[in-house]
């Protein structure tokens, strides 16, 4: 995983919790989720109801985190209609192509006044050079999170995605995700599902792999719900 934890190396015992690991890769994934069940067995079962889930990125920089702002409370299809539209209109499409764009332009491209707000302080901030969003790879993640959700406009989800899938943030953690929360829920066998807030301590055990057991989390829930829409449709 990023050259930092070598072939044979045992990760799941002694992975020291601060050390920022990286999915760059599917067998970095693969690797971090046969540590995360070699360190917790829980997971074992998940992972064999889930099958090994699939590395998901998106381009870093600018151009990722503006991506994910334009699709932020929008459908899929609204999202990628605009998105469309915008990077089609400025070629380059980077920060200083935004910062230079008149707000009127970007709201005929379809962007609300709160995302042109957004892209315009975060297209100054790194202009500036008082925001480098590659650097949020090497921190610890939760610094990272806390960094990108203090910008105007950035909130939690925006902030665990753009780690997660821009960054390939190893520890990354979407404490707040519906889906991964519902997963925990069942494969754990709670008795509710958990809160942001009791998120946190539920993760501990899989540090600094948190990103990881995220894509397991997800693929487990889709598994899970895809198995009760059959089991559904067959009474």
């Amino acid at each position: 995983m990023d050259g930092r934890v070598k072939p044979g190396h045992d990760a799941g015992e002694s992975l020291p919790s601060h050390m920022t690991i990286h999915l760059e890769s599917q067998s970095d994934l693969e690797e971090a989720v046969h540590a995360l069940i070699k360190r917790d067995p829980r997971l074992k079962p998940v992972l064999e109801t889930a099958g090994m889930p699939a590395l998901r990125r998106r381009e870093p920089g600018f151009t990722g985190l503006a991506h994910i702002v334009c699709g932020q409370q929008l459908s899929t299809a609204s999202a990628s209609a605009i998105w469309g539209r915008l990077s089609a209109a400025f070629d380059p499409f980077d920060h200083d192509a935004v910062r230079r764009a008149r707000t009127d332009r970007l709201g005929r491209l379809g962007l609300s006044a709160a995302k042109i707000k957004t892209l315009k302080h975060l297209a100054r901030e790194i202009g500036a050079q008082r925001l480098n969003l590659d650097v949020l790879a090497e921190e610890d993640a939760d610094a990272a999170h806390h960094t990108l959700i203090s910008l105007p406009g950035i909130g939690p989800w925006t902030a665990d995605v753009y780690l997660l899938f821009c960054l390939g943030h190893g520890d990354a953690w979407p404490a707040g995700d519906l889906a991964v929360q519902e997963g925990i829920k069942i494969g754990l066998g709670l008795k509710a599902r958990p809160t942001e807030k009791q998120m946190a301590p539920l993760a501990e055990p899989w540090r600094p792999l948190r990103g990881a057991a995220a894509h397991l989390w997800w693929s487990y829930y889709r598994a899970v719900k895809k198995r009760e829409g059959v089991l559904a449709g067959q009474t």
